[in-house]
C-alpha cells in the first residue's frame, strides 16, 4: 500500500504573530469511553472528576491559558451539551481572557474524525496552528517548548513524548526519533514487540495548513480502499446485517492509529521529549497517582491553595475551604478533600482523595483510597489499597493470584462499617460494608 503524501506548508508567519495564531482544541471524550473509569464516571463525567482540587479538564485547560496570545479553546467531545455548561461558566469567571465552547459530535468520531468535523471552527479566525491535548492526560504540559520546538524547526507537527520502561511502552504509541534533530523517523501505535521506549503524551501541536488535508486523504484512501467481508455464522447473522447497515465504524478515524504514522514520512514532524511527570487517567485508580502528581507539582509551586504544612499536614495536602477537618487528624502526603468533607479526630488519610459530602469518623485510616461522594467511613474503620512503583503505569497488583485493584474505590453514597476493614476493593455506589472485605468488586 503506498503511504500517505503529507501535503507540506508554507513559510509560517512571523514568529512575532505566534501566540495570536494559535487555538487549542481539548478532547474529552464521551460517556461511552469512560467505562475504565467506574464506578466514579457513573456520577461525574471523567473530565470533571475533582484531581488535586479541580476537574481533571481545568488542569489541561490552566496549562493552554499560560500560553501567551491563546484566546480560544474548544472542547470536542460527545457527552451532552448541558454536561460542561457550569464548568465553561466557572471558567469563563476565573479564565476572563479565553473564549470556551463545546462542540458536540453527533457520534462517536474518533481523535481525527472529531477535529475534521469540526474544522470550520478550529479554523475561524485564520489560526496557523493549534494544540490538541487529550482531556485523560496528567503531566506539566510544556507548551512552551512545544511551540519554540514547532518555531524553530518550521514544523508540520509536533508531538510531546516521554520515557517509560521497555516492557511498558508496548502499551503506547511508540516514537522512533532522531536523537540530533528530535525529527520523528517512525510511529507505531501499541506494537507487538518493543521499538521505542520513547511514546506518545497524547499532546500535539500541528499546523493548520497540513492536518486537515492529512486527516481528508486518510479518510478519502478508506473509502478507495476494498472492502474485505468475513462471511459470518449463522449465529452471528443479526449483527453482521446491522454493521453492513450502519457506517458508524467507518467513520472513527484517529490520530494515533491513522494519522501519525503517515505523518512521520515528511520531514517536518518533530518530537519534544519532556522529562518531569506524565501519565494516562484511564481507570478510576489511576486519578490517585494523578492527585498525587498534580499536588506535588502545586507545592513545588508554592500554590497558596494547599493547606499550611504542619506537625499533622504532610504536604502536599489540598483541603477545601469548606471541609471540616479535626485538627488531631494526620492529613499526607498527597491528600485532596472534597468540599463539606468532615474528616473526625485522630483520623490517617495518605495518598487519597475524599470527595464532596463525604465523611471520615474518629480514628478511621484511609490509604491509597478513593472515598466517593456522600460515603461514610466508621470510627477506627481502615479503608486501603496498595502501593505501586514509582513511575508504574499500571494500577492493579496481584494478590494470591489473582490481578487485582491496587486503589481501593468507595463509590457514591457508600458506607462503611466501625472497626471494619475494605483492602484493595471497588464498591459500586449505594452499598454498606459490614464485614472485613478484601480483593473484591462490590456490585
Amino acid at each position: 500500500m503506498a503511504s500517505l503524501s503529507v501535503p507540506s506548508r508554507s513559510k509560517v508567519k512571523d514568529a512575532n504573530n505566534t501566540a495570536a495564531s494559535t487555538k487549542a482544541v481539548i478532547l474529552v471524550g464521551g460517556p461511552s469511553r469512560g467505562t475504565r473509569f467506574r464506578p466514579l464516571s457513573l456520577d461525574v463525567p471523567k473530565p470533571l472528576f475533582d484531581v488535586a482540587g479541580h476537574p481533571i479538564i481545568w488542569h489541561c485547560l490552566r496549562a493552554v491559558a499560560k500560553v501567551p496570545g491563546i484566546r480560544e479553546v474548544i472542547l470536542v467531545g460527545y457527552y451532552e451539551e448541558h454536561v460542561f455548561r457550569d464548568f465553561i461558566k466557572e471558567t469563563a469567571r476565573e479564565l476572563p481572557q479565553i473564549r470556551l465552547q463545546y462542540l458536540r459530535e453527533y457520534q462517536a468520531l474518533g481523535t481525527a474524525g472529531g477535529l475534521y468535523h469540526f474544522r470550520d471552527a478550529i479554523l475561524k479566525g485564520g489560526p496557523d496552528r493549534f494544540f490538541v491535548l487529550n482531556a485523560d492526560v496528567c503531566c506539566s504540559f510544556p507548551l512552551d517548548q512545544m511551540l519554540k520546538l514547532f518555531e524553530e524547526k518550521n514544523a508540520e507537527a509536533v508531538i510531546l513524548g516521554t520515557r517509560v520502561s521497555n516492557d511498558a511502552s508496548t502499551n503506547f504509541g511508540c516514537i522512533v526519533s532522531d536523537p540530533e534533530s528530535n525529527r520523528v523517523l517512525h510511529y507505531v501505535e501499541k506494537p507487538e514487540s518493543h521499538i521505542s521506549n520513547l511514546i506518545n503524551c497524547g499532546v500535539y501541536l500541528f499546523s493548520t495548513e497540513t492536518i486537515f488535508p492529512s486527516i481528508k486523504q486518510a479518510i478519502k484512501r478508506r473509502a478507495d480502499r476494498p472492502r474485505l467481508v468475513s462471511y459470518p455464522s449463522s449465529e452471528n447473522l443479526d449483527s453482521f446485517a446491522d454493521k453492513l447497515e450502519d457506517g458508524e465504524k467507518n467513520e472513527v478515524l484517529r490520530l494515533e492509529q491513522d494519522i501519525l504514522s503517515d505523518l512521520a514520512d515528511s520531514n517536518q514532524f518533530f518530537v519534544l521529549e519532556t522529562r518531569d511527570f506524565w501519565r494516562q487517567i484511564k481507570t478510576a485508580g489511576s486519578a490517585v497517582p494523578a492527585n498525587a502528581l498534580y499536588l506535588q507539582k502545586a507545592f513545588q509551586s508554592q500554590s497558596e491553595e494547599l493547606a499550611a504544612p504542619s506537625a499533622n499536614i504532610l504536604p502536599p495536602v489540598f483541603i477545601h475551604p469548606s471541609a471540616e477537618v479535626d485538627p488531631t487528624a494526620k492529613l499526607g502526603p498527597n491528600v485532596s478533600i472534597g468540599p463539606r468533607a468532615v474528616v473526625g479526630a485522630g483520623v490517617r488519610i495518605k495518598e487519597s482523595i475524599v470527595l464532596e459530602d463525604a465523611e471520615i469518623k474518629h480514628d478511621a485510616c484511609v490509604l491509597y483510597s478513593i472515598i466517593g461522594w456522600n460515603s461514610r467511613v466508621g470510627a477506627w474503620a481502615r479503608v486501603e489499597g496498595t502501593p505501586t512503583p514509582i513511575g508504574s503505569h499500571t494500577t492493579t497488583v496481584v494478590k494470591s493470584g489473582v490481578k487485582v485493584q491496587s486503589i481501593t474505590i468507595l463509590g457514591k453514597d457508600c458506607g462503611v462499617g466501625d472497626e471494619v476493614r475494605v483492602q484493595n476493593c471497588v464498591c459500586l455506589p449505594n452499598k454498606e460494608l459490614k464485614r472485613d472485605v478484601a480483593n473484591e468488586v462490590i456490585m
